[in-house]
C-alpha cells in the first residue's frame, strides 16, 4: 500500500521537474515566439519557425504528460529529444574562444545534461505512485503484473 506521503512526494516531485518544460513554453518561447525564433536562426538552427513549434509542442505535452503520469515514458522521451536538439544548438560550450562565456555554457549543457538523465530515469520507470497510469492499470493489475501488457508494474 503506497502511503500518503509518498504520493504528494511523487507529484511534487513531478511538479518540480517539469516546471522548467512548462515555464519555457508557456512564458517565454509562446509570447517571444519571433524573437526566439530569430534567436534560433541565429545559432544554426534549421527551419527555426517549424522547430519552434515542435519544440513548444513537446515542452508542453511531454511536461503535461510526466506531470499527471499518463503516457509519462512518452513524455520523457519527447523532452529528451527537446533536451539533446536544444543542448547541440544553444550550449556548444566546446565552439566559444571566450573563458566566461564558454563557462555559462558549460553550466547550460550541465544542466540540460542533469534533465536529460532525469528523463532517462522516468523514462526507464514511469512517473510512479498517484499517477493516471497507475490510476488506469488497477483495473488490469494484479500481484504488480500488468496482466493486458504482461509486464511489472513500475513502483
Amino acid at each position: 500500500m503506497v502511503s500518503v506521503l509518498q504520493g504528494i512526494v511523487a507529484v511534487v516531485g513531478r511538479l518540480m521537474l517539469v516546471a522548467i518544460f512548462l515555464m519555457s513554453a508557456l512564458g517565454n518561447k509562446i509570447p517571444n515566439f519571433e524573437a526566439t525564433t530569430q534567436f534560433m536562426a541565429s545559432e544554426g538552427m534549421p527551419m527555426p519557425k517549424l522547430m519552434l513549434a515542435g519544440g513548444i509542442v513537446f515542452l508542453i505535452l511531454g511536461g503535461l504528460s510526466i506531470l499527471v503520469g499518463f503516457k509519462a515514458r512518452i513524455g520523457a522521451a519527447m523532452l529528451i529529444a527537446f533536451l539533446v536538439l536544444a543542448t547541440y544548438y544553444f550550449h556548444d560550450f566546446w565552439t566559444i574562444a571566450d573563458a566566461q562565456a564558454r563557462e555559462m555554457e558549460m553550466i547550460g549543457f550541465m544542466k540540460n545534461l542533469a534533465l536529460i538523465g532525469a528523463m532517462t530515469f522516468v523514462f526507464a520507470n514511469g512517473a510512479g505512485v498517484w499517477s493516471l497510469d497507475k490510476l488506469l492499470c488497477k483495473s488490469c493489475c494484479k500481484d504488480g503484473k500488468c496482466e493486458t501488457k504482461k509486464e511489472e508494474v513500475a513502483a
